[in-house]
């Protein structure tokens, strides 16, 4: 009798043993600021934040994200690889990834990134700078392929830069 109902919960708990293993993948490592919690000060980390609460002052998780909740309210500069903002932000904010405005979200101030996405909906007031992406794969090349690909590169770059310049002068 026993063996019918496990084979019959080893079929369900099969789809429901997949779907938890998903969940506990996601969320690696995330420290969270909860809804009633204050900061003042200087927040830094080597894990993910989340923050629901509100900070004053700066935010430095540099390798890491920083998601700002629906009821986050941060009045702070930010550094970090990847910025997720739903709530409400002023201050300057550099990542070294991606920054993401969701359609709840707000930023007043100016920002430093490689990627940018802003849903139909937030609000952003402040200038925005995308630097290049090419820098982060240039890294993830060994070097011999990387000279030997900057060589002819930069010339053939460099012509229609020239081209360019005369045209619009």
């Amino acid at each position: 009798m026993l063996q019918p109902p496990d084979s019959q919960k080893s079929q369900l708990p099969s789809n429901q043993t997949f779907s938890p293993s998903k969940t506990v993948s996601v969320p690696v490592e995330q420290a969270t600021i909860g809804r009633s919690v204050v900061i003042k000060g200087e927040v830094s980390g080597t894990e993910s934040l989340y923050v629901d609460g509100r900070i004053e002052g700066t935010v430095n998780f540099a390798e890491h994200r920083v998601t700002i909740g629906r009821n986050g309210s941060v009045a702070a500069n930010i550094s970090a690889r990847e910025v997720v903002i739903l709530g409400k932000v002023q201050g300057n904010i550099q990542c070294t990834d991606r920054l993401d405005i969701r359609s709840e979200g707000a930023l007043t101030g100016d920002v430093v990134t490689q990627r940018i996405s802003v849903e139909d909906g937030a609000i952003l007031k402040g200038s925005v700078q995308v630097r290049a992406v090419e820098h982060k794969h240039d890294k993830s090349q060994p070097q011999v392929q990387k000279q030997a690909q900057s060589e002819p590169k930069p010339v053939v770059a460099e012509q229609p830069k020239a081209a360019a310049a005369v045209a619009g002068a």
